[in-house]
């Protein structure tokens, strides 16, 4: 998969046993593959919103489920493993549009989503069936196509006496409240706003691009916050907003990005960062709090995804919930970096099993669905004989 970072690639070698509650995995390798600065730009681009020709998109598809097959030869590589001896591909592909909130559209009212990432691509230059897709079949049923990660927090960290909070920090930051012993119904997962997103376009401006992200904090460490710019923030609508709700680029990219610069006279980088980090981190406890008051078993925030490599991020986090044990999803097993990756590959084995993917409480689809769709690659005769077994 690849994310609203636009960073690049990530792909994960995952061994997966058996299927819905009682799935168990070993990780066997990761990969993280940047994206060459061209075609970051014109991901950015599409996904800022600005127009494209249709040539653009249409390359840019291919393009991207090019990128994905040869992330999955280096994958393999890496790890020893030949291809085919891959049973199935789970591919998120790269959101370039995601309006959850439906909209008037040629006199029709709709919510729409735009994965890009051509898995007929993968399936032919890997030979290896690909699932592919998730999102829209939840969003036909009803539900905002996201988040689609909760499923798989169910199955992997639900917990018989300890109640948690999943929280994955990419681009936007994103919470899955697991109660003790919670069943699919009692889950509760919404995205609480920005997470890395505002931070990271804030640094590529200050260092003209050569940096793309504040490593450890750094940059936040040595400003000051910017009272005034945090409360102004903070009255963003998307934050008053009852769960279930989604976020991207639309609400959080370029034209949230210009207001912020237009809000404050002669900034310096550091405060502004240091602001958008505080930002990040007081949405994400606001966004908590009400569930651990009401659910005296919560007991962990558990944090995956780039945000938690950022030490003054998760330091904050500590000092605005003390009541919580901060942990990383590494401590747990699940490498925080991986996790997102890991996710679909658990999703695309579900689809196979013909399982409900998504969760209706997180997305608010009316009822659970199959997600995704499949490209047969031509291992496709001996993946359904093993997977009927």
């Amino acid at each position: 998969m690849s994310g609203t970072s636009l960073d690049g690639v990530d792909a994960a070698l995952v061994k997966i046993f058996g299927a819905g509650r009682q799935t168990r995995i070993a990780l066997r390798h990761f990969v993280s593959i940047p994206f060459d600065s061209r075609v970051q730009q014109e991901l950015f681009q599409v996904a800022s919103g600005f127009s494209v020709p249709s040539q653009v998109m249409s390359h840019l598809n291919f393009l991207i489920g090019t990128l994905y097959a040869e992330a999955i030869f280096k994958l393999c590589e890496e790890a020893g493993v030949k291809i085919n001896q891959i049973d199935l591909v789970g591919s998120h592909g790269q959101t370039v549009f995601h309006q959850s909130e439906p909209g008037v559209f040629c006199g029709r009212t709709l919510a729409s989503t735009l994965q890009i990432g051509e898995a007929s691509i993968i399936a032919e230059q890997t030979g290896v069936t690909t699932v592919c897709d998730f999102r829209p079949r939840d969003m036909a049923a009803g539900g905002k196509g996201a988040p689609l990660i909760p499923y798989v927090d169910y199955l992997l960290f639900r917990h018989p006496r300890i109640g948690r909070i999943l929280l994955n920090i990419g681009g936007i930051a994103n919470v899955t409240v697991l109660p003790a012993a919670a069943t699919l119904r009692s889950i509760e997962a919404f995205d609480t706003g920005p997470g890395n997103m505002v931070i990271d376009a804030l640094v590529r401006r200050k260092t003209n691009n050569r940096m793309t992200f504040d490593r450890d904090g750094e940059i936040a460490r040595s400003g000051k916050i910017i009272p005034g710019l945090l409360k102004k923030l903070a009255r963003q609508p998307y934050f008053h907003l009852s769960p279930p709700k989604t976020a991207g680029r639309e609400q959080f990219g370029m034209a949230f990005l210009e207001d912020l610069l237009r809000a404050v006279d002669s900034p310096s980088s550091e405060d502004l960062i240091c602001t958008v980090t505080e930002l990040t981190a007081q949405t994400i406890a606001q966004a908590i709090i009400p569930f651990v008051r009401r659910k005296s078993s919560i007991q962990q925030l558990i944090v995956s995804g780039g945000g938690s490599r950022n030490s003054y991020l998760m330091q904050r986090l500590k000092d605005i919930l003390p009541q919580l044990a901060v942990l990383q999803s590494d401590d747990l097993g699940i490498p925080s970096v991986a996790k997102e990756a890991i996710g679909f590959a658990i999703l695309a084995n579900e689809t196979l099993h013909l399982h409900p993917g998504n969760v209706p409480s997180a997305t608010g689809a009316r009822h659970g669905t199959i997600l995704g769709k499949i490209i047969y690659g031509k291992n496709y005769k001996r993946l359904w004989r093993r997977s009927s077994r």
